[in-house]
């Protein structure tokens, strides 16, 4: 038996459920992992609330990390005693063992800690694509993304300052701003206290930026269309504050000839060959130290409620882990 989250209908953080589940042998091209850690994303509480609509009886979670405790018989790059971290489809990660399909499996490098492996690869391989694909970025370039002091926020201030870039961040609240300044952050701005559109064209002596990364959402997105430069691009990738409206096309992009692309890790890890491409660079930066994780909170799976209830209260300040063991 194991034991796995499972939500039967959608709504708040009181609908998820921790379940006795058995659990049956791995599929031809699957392996069953015995989790150690289990990475905790914003997005986990879209899946719960119907946001992005699944088909119910449902587990959650997208990502995680553990030890093979067993392959199914077409499996080959993979074997037992294998330390592996995951993102991506199929959801269930929220559950101390579960079988998964090697396509989006990533071995661990000796060294990095599975605990910093499960909250990495969502919000590691999240910014590898941003930085490197959706819009590369090039040294010297000031960029501004929001929510500077969040799990992908935190990741994203210190790999684009290896990069070389200039970083502005936006936080919501002054306890924020030193979590921000620590994860390399040259302007951190307080969007509660100033105009961050106002502050950004400051910085930029009017110029605007080439690119806005947003995974707020509605609040934040007339803001960053203004202090875009002339042909910049805004890339959407989250809704924490609530999904766009229908965006005017003549009115909001056309003036300054300006891109509004919404990408998502799908697209851009969806091929061995991309997903090794990443994972590679992702923890070298780790290995290397250009990028520290520090794990803010630990869960136990039976306090799952708790966890969401703090993700949405904006009460996590970092890369948080469910420890389902």
């Amino acid at each position: 038996m194991m034991k796995a989250v499972q939500i039967n209908k959608t709504g708040g953080p009181e609908v998820l459920e921790v379940k006795d589940i058995s659990l049956e042998k791995p599929a031809s091209d699957e392996v069953t992992i015995e989790q150690k850690a289990i990475g905790l994303n914003y997005i986990d509480t879209y899946h719960r609330s119907g946001l992005y609509p699944l088909k119910l009886p449902i587990g959650l979670g997208l990502e995680g990390a553990g030890i093979i405790t067993d392959i199914g018989q077409n499996v080959k790059n993979f074997k037992v005693g294998d330390k592996i971290s995951y993102a991506g489809i199929p959801l269930g990660s929220y559950s101390s063992h579960r079988n998964y399909p090697t396509k989006n499996l990533v071995k661990v490098p000796d060294g990095i800690n599975l605990e910093i492996a499960a909250t990495l690869m969502t919000k590691g391989l999240t910014t590898f694509y941003l930085l490197h694909k959706t819009y590369p970025v090039k040294s010297e370039e000031t960029i501004l993304f929001h929510a500077a002091a969040g799990g992908v926020g935190q990741i994203f201030g210190q790999w684009a300052k290896s990069l070389g870039c200039t970083v502005i961040g936006t936080v919501g609240s002054d306890e924020k701003i030193n979590i921000a300044k620590e994860n390399g952050y040259d302007h951190i701005i307080n969007y509660n206290k100033e105009n961050f559109t106002k502050k950004v064209l400051e910085i930029t002596n009017g110029k605007g930026v080439p690119v806005v990364y947003d995974g707020v959402g509605k609040d934040t997105l007339d803001g960053s269309i203004e202090c875009l430069a002339v042909r910049g691009m805004m890339v959407s990738f989250g809704n924490a504050s609530g999904p766009l409206s229908d965006i005017n096309v003549p009115k909001i992009l056309q003036p300054k000839g300006l891109y509004l692309v919404r990408p998502s890790m799908q697209q851009y890890l969806s091929t061995r060959d991309e997903l090794d491409e990443a994972s590679k660079m992702m923890f070298e930066k780790i290995s290397s130290g250009k990028i520290k994780i520090k794990i803010f909170k630990k869960y136990k799976l039976e306090e799952v409620i708790q966890a969401h209830q703090d993700l949405e209260g904006r009460k996590i300040l970092g890369p948080a882990v469910i420890i389902p063991n």
